[in-house]
């Protein structure tokens, strides 16, 4: 009970500071709601008994959002942190809602095609072994995610180098 009590808190957490993340026009405040879920989701691996991934969120994820905060004061102009904000048009809104629903939309079509929910994959009685889940995360075959682990890693050096060309100052 203590478990289910504890899990609903986190996920109010979750999804309170997910939201305020995203509707947010200020960069530090946006950066510190992330911080808030990414410190809950190392509670829900706590919540699990996975301390190790609990401690590797806490310690990979924190240091990322520290380096958000130094992007964000680098990048950001004075005026804007100081809470001079632009306004959001309602074309902006309507066309990232519509991309949501269809996003939305799309991984259930996802979901209900390969009958991962009628499947049993939610069932409390069928534990996946953790030398499955590992293997699964570092292998190249099919169905394993080492490719698309190598593919976000170059995605993100290119998004650093793309930060480190747009804080380069140019000399006149």
């Amino acid at each position: 009970m203590a478990n289910l009590i504890m899990f609903c808190i986190l996920a109010i957490v979750i999804i309170g500071s997910a939201v305020m993340c995203v509707t947010t026009t200020r960069i530090m405040r946006a950066a510190t709601f992330m911080l808030f879920v990414l410190f809950g989701v190392a509670g829900l691996y706590f919540l699990l008994d996975y301390t190790y991934l609990g401690a590797a969120q806490i310690s990979v994820y924190a240091g990322g959002v520290t380096m958000i905060y130094v992007f964000a004061i680098q990048l950001v102009s004075k005026r804007t942190l100081q809470g001079i904000t632009e306004r959001l048009k309602a074309s902006r809104v309507v066309w990232a809602s519509l991309l949501s629903i269809v996003g939305f939309f799309t991984v259930v079509m996802v979901l209900m095609k390969n009958q991962f929910l009628m499947s049993g994959a939610f069932a409390p009685d069928v534990e996946v072994p953790m030398k499955g889940i590992g293997q699964a995360l570092v292998g190249a075959g099919k169905y394993e995610y080492v490719l698309a682990f190598e593919f976000i890693s170059i995605f993100l050096l290119a998004c650093i180098i793309g930060g480190l060309v747009v804080a380069r100052k140019e000399e006149e």
